[in-house]
């Protein structure tokens, strides 16, 4: 996937690449529907508001770079798309992108959105933490250019 022809910002950073490929606002909302249960162009378009060029540009993207497949909707009248490993693998990172806007994006007591898990519990904060327990953050890791 990742080995497609493209430009890339920074041919040697993970983090641009995978902006290259998702870092638009529709991409990842596409992405974040799609974990939503959103199969139809019409549905992500419902719930997007996205223009139909613009949306059929990034469902084209998406599945060219291999993070939707189209597949034959179980009604057999259209294609439906759903998320590949590689989608479903952006599930933290939209998870945070959430749980970061919750923190700032909203005035206190503003109401929002929450995700919850198959118990209907909200989901607790995501802390990431290295190997011995320390908790990761701009002080604690550094990137090392290979």
């Amino acid at each position: 996937m990742a080995t497609r022809a493209l430009d890339w910002t920074d041919a040697t950073c993970p983090v641009a690449r995978t902006l290259d490929l998702v870092g638009d606002r529709w991409s990842l909302l596409v992405i974040r529907d799609a974990m939503d249960g959103a199969r139809s162009f019409t549905e992500f378009q419902r719930r997007t508001g996205i223009a139909r060029n613009i949306l059929t540009d990034r469902l084209g993207k998406l599945t060219t770079h291999g993070l939707l497949a189209q597949r034959t909707a179980p009604s057999g009248r259209r294609q439906e798309y759903v998320l590949t490993d590689a989608g479903r693998d952006l599930f933290p990172v939209i998870l945070t992108l959430r749980q970061w806007g919750e923190r700032h994006a909203f005035e206190p007591g503003e109401p929002h959105s929450t995700l919850v898990d198959q118990h209907g519990i909200q989901v607790p904060e995501i802390a990431l933490t290295g190997a011995d327990g320390t908790l990761l953050n701009t002080d604690t890791t550094h990137v090392q250019k290979t």
